[in-house]
């Protein structure tokens, strides 16, 4: 089978190499994948911006879709002509989150879905909605969970709560997509003012330009009434926090769930302290937050937005597409 392989770091260091195809043990399941989507985390893993000390080679890639080809010895769960999605963590089925559950997330601390076939535990997998494409359902695994978990599963947001969403990457898309269903009102900033207008067809209520408007923060709280905002969906690191937590209300949420703009500098606690703030971490989440999503997505016939797919060999050329953030929703991969 072809296989993507990190050797060294850097999108052109890639190597598409050749390996034995795996064969399923005890408990496990062959898949041959069919599509696969990009994250910012993926991006940074293969530059060496994300675990310099990783060990490679490692197969890249998270969120991978695909046909059950072959069962081992025990399999219940699934059978040959299923189609399925690989848990982002593998061994993170229910309950809290732990260090060691973490140690089981394809694409970093395993090897991931940029290859034509895989072999996962049966307990890691899902099985997927008929009615997406294998590109629609293969945006699932981080994005949408990580959108779902943070809106819904630690503080669930009420409706006619507001949310503000920072870009308009795949957390944030698939974050808007979801809020609507939940009857929130949604806030979103972008630095295009022609991707402003793609949210609001999506139904977003209010939108920042946040390179026209640099305090941003400011903005927010005023067009939530004065108050702040009920919720804010942090994606952006360190650059961005100051001006979440201007944006967010007293005893409101910050879900930070990424570090897009960076993971440097420090914030006063202050803010967080004397209006009573909720921070939380989002990594992800569990099978059972993602079988909660999916029949979520099931009753509204939700569609991913997918901003652009490539052909399995152009990984490079989608990588330096997500490196250059001129995408609106996900980037797939197509098998």
């Amino acid at each position: 089978m072809k296989s993507f392989e990190i050797q060294e770091f850097g999108i052109d260091n890639l190597v598409l190499a050749d390996r034995p195809d795996p064969q399923p043990g005890s408990r496990e399941v062959l898949v041959r994948l069919k599509a696969a989507s990009l994250n910012y985390r993926d991006l940074t893993l293969v530059q060496g911006v994300y675990n310099p000390k990783l060990k490679r080679p490692l197969v890249p890639l998270s969120d991978g879709v695909g046909i059950v080809e072959k069962i081992g010895p025990n399999v219940t769960r699934f059978k040959p002509g299923d189609r399925v999605a690989g848990c982002f963590f593998q061994q993170w089925i229910d309950g809290p989150h732990t260090k060691e559950k973490g140690r089981s997330a394809l694409g970093g601390a395993i090897d991931g879905v940029a290859r034509e076939c895989a072999v996962f535990s049966e307990d890691g997998l899902v099985a997927v909605p008929g009615f997406l494409t294998d590109e629609e359902a293969a945006c699932l695994p981080c994005a949408a969970v990580t959108a779902w978990h943070a809106l819904f599963e630690e503080q669930p947001s009420i409706p006619g709560e507001t949310v503000l969403l920072l870009g308009t990457g795949g957390v944030s898309t698939f974050a808007l997509q979801l809020a609507l269903l939940a009857g929130l009102r949604v806030m979103i900033t972008s630095s295009s003012d022609e991707k402003l207008a793609r949210a609001r067809q999506l139904g977003a209520h209010l939108t920042i330009n946040y390179k026209a408007t640099p305090e941003w923060g400011e903005q927010a709280r005023k067009l939530a009434g004065g108050e702040g905002v009920d919720h804010v969906i942090e994606v952006g690191g360190s650059d961005t926090i100051a001006n979440s937590l201007r944006a967010v209300r007293t005893q409101g949420t910050i879900s930070v769930i990424g570090a897009l703009s960076g993971r440097e500098g420090g914030i006063s606690p202050a803010p967080v302290l004397m209006n009573s703030i909720r921070m939380q971490g989002i990594y992800v989440g569990s099978r059972a937050m993602f079988e909660r999503l999916i029949r979520a997505i099931e009753f509204h016939r939700l569609k991913p937005v997918i901003d652009r797919v490539f052909p399995f060999a152009d990984l490079k050329a989608a990588l330096r597409h997500m490196e250059s953030k001129q995408h609106f929703g996900k980037i797939c991969l197509k098998f």
